[in-house]
């Protein structure tokens, strides 16, 4: 049987190779166009989707153009999306050629040949267990001493995002934390965004790319010298750029939407955290509220 020849990641000449597709996408990404960096974002944050998918399903998993796909293989250097795949399919394989330290070896969630059902729920195993792996300690210590400290909270969210911008709004406000929500470009929220100051902490919240309001909010927050953070499945998103700390969450899903199930395990425990800063203090509110 025929072998594939072996592809390379492409780079510009006199320069050194880069170890992987996702340093040399990282390394080049600011030289893309905004459709560009949309692919761009999704190739780093889900090699292990793009390893295996079509064209088609990664231009539908980035919000682009199948056109769009092949354009950036071939600004990478590639003369088409299957040779940016191969390559991406090589930095899965160094990835996974080692198991991971701590790893169980027991059985699998599922068999082989598990179901539609199955694979979305063992696909939201693994963005949990991923996100737990990428978010270091620091950075979640300087999320909840942000949180902790802060005299005013903004939750940006918009779209699917409101909902989890809610929801943290609501775990914080049980800490009785003083938390606001901006969800929509109205004449609300934009009045809440006027009251950004440096006793401010806002926090975006983001999957894939951001939108203008939550760009515009934690400009604003940079502007005003407020505390920034964010809350992101790209790790190269615009927010991340503006932000003071970010914590990244995986989102992976064979479904036609994006998983968020990390997402909401990642802001319950950073409420968590901020509790048991002084649990005794809030003891008698949350009991109050399950009381209810």
């Amino acid at each position: 049987m025929k072998r594939a020849a072996t592809v390379s990641t492409p780079a510009p000449a006199g320069a050194t190779a880069p170890e992987s597709l996702s340093a040399y996408i990282q390394a080049r990404f600011d030289d893309f166009s905004r459709s560009q960096k949309d692919v761009a974002q999704y190739i780093v944050d889900h090699l292990d989707e793009v390893a295996f998918q079509t064209a088609e399903e990664l231009a539908r998993r980035a919000n682009t153009s199948s056109s769009t796909v092949v354009r950036f293989s071939q600004a990478l250097g590639f003369e088409g999306y299957p040779e940016l795949q191969q390559s991406a399919r090589e930095e899965y394989r160094r990835r996974h050629a080692t198991p991971t330290a701590g790893m169980g070896s027991g059985e699998p969630l599922f068999a082989l040949d598990r179901n539609e059902f199955e694979t979305s729920l063992a696909a939201d195993h693994a963005n949990v267990e991923e996100t737990a792996r990428r978010v270091s300690r620091s950075e979640v210590e300087q999320a909840i001493d942000a949180i902790a400290g802060a005299q005013k909270l903004i939750v940006a969210g918009t779209d699917q995002m409101a909902f989890f911008a809610s929801y943290f709004r609501h775990l914080l406000m049980l800490l009785d934390l003083r938390a606001e929500v901006v969800a929509s470009p109205s004449q609300e929220a934009l009045s809440k965004l006027s009251r950004i100051d440096d006793q401010t902490l806002v926090i975006a919240l983001s999957a894939g790319r951001p939108h203008p309001l939550v760009v515009r909010a934690m400009k604003l927050a940079r502007h005003r010298k407020a505390r920034t953070m964010a809350i992101v499945d790209a790790t190269l998103s615009d927010v991340a750029k503006l932000s003071q700390t970010t914590l990244y969450y995986s989102s992976d899903s064979p479904a036609y939407v994006r998983s968020h199930t990390a997402l909401l395990a990642l802001i319950q425990a950073l409420a968590y955290g901020v509790y048991s800063r002084d649990a005794e203090e809030y003891e008698d509110r949350i009991k109050a509220y399950r009381l209810k």
